[in-house]
């Protein structure tokens, strides 16, 4: 069983770029790990985090405030000393969906409710990195247009693609604060008509977790 002052939390968004902006703002808010992300068949993604009660609890609230503004309808939930039956029901095996060709199930921490290791800040990245640029849309069309005029419009690089299913897809830039938001600007324009945006962000200065997810 979990020690009496450690947390499980769980933050379920439509989306990945919404999910992914929101677990920025969880480990900015406070302390915590992330135990698995793990997407369902409802083009929604599950963030599970562990730390302390009073940690998890304000960063689930941080990233539930996140999602809910990037229309991502978050569903969360704070469990405190999670037993060792709901641990072994939440915890899911690595899983390769050969449909959309990546891990569906993504482990990030082995031994979660171990918090002798948890750092006492928050885990913001020292990543050369400065910021990250996110275009998602429904539809490939729509998604290609969009990251050849982001690539046109300033310096960045493409760090990959991210595929959700339902024709959900994510392309992620990287670069400097400016280069990276004059480049998700421009690609915003070039998806209507063409597709339905979903998301489009920038994150300036990501958190450990969120490189840690990055498509490879």
């Amino acid at each position: 069983m979990a020690a009496p002052n450690t947390a499980f939390g769980v933050l379920e968004i439509a989306g990945w770029t919404p999910a992914v902006v929101a677990l920025d703002a969880m480990e900015k808010a406070a302390p915590i790990r992330l135990w698995q992300v793990e997407l369902n068949d409802m083009l929604g993604v599950c963030l599970k985090i562990v730390g302390s009660v009073a940690a998890v609890s304000a960063a689930i609230d941080a990233g539930f405030r996140v999602a809910q503004e990037l229309q991502g309808r978050p569903v969360k939930t704070v469990i405190p000393r999670l037993s060792d039956g709901g641990a072994k029901g939440i915890a899911s095996p690595v899983e390769f969906n050969p449909l959309i060709q990546q891990n569906v199930v993504k482990q990030f921490d082995s031994n979660p409710f171990e918090l002798s290791h948890t750092s006492e800040k928050t885990q913001v990245s020292n990543d050369p990195v400065q910021a990250l640029g996110f275009i998602e849309t429904q539809g490939f069309t729509a998604v290609f247009e969009a990251i050849d005029t982001a690539c046109k419009a300033a310096q960045v690089d493409v760090v990959g693609k991210e595929k959700l299913g339902g024709g959900y897809v994510t392309v992620v830039v990287r670069g400097d604060v400016a280069a990276v938001r004059a480049a998700i600007d421009a690609a915003k324009l070039k998806v209507e008509g063409l597709g339905k945006l979903i998301a489009a962000h920038v994150i300036a200065r990501p958190s450990q977790s969120v490189l840690a997810l990055l498509p490879k």
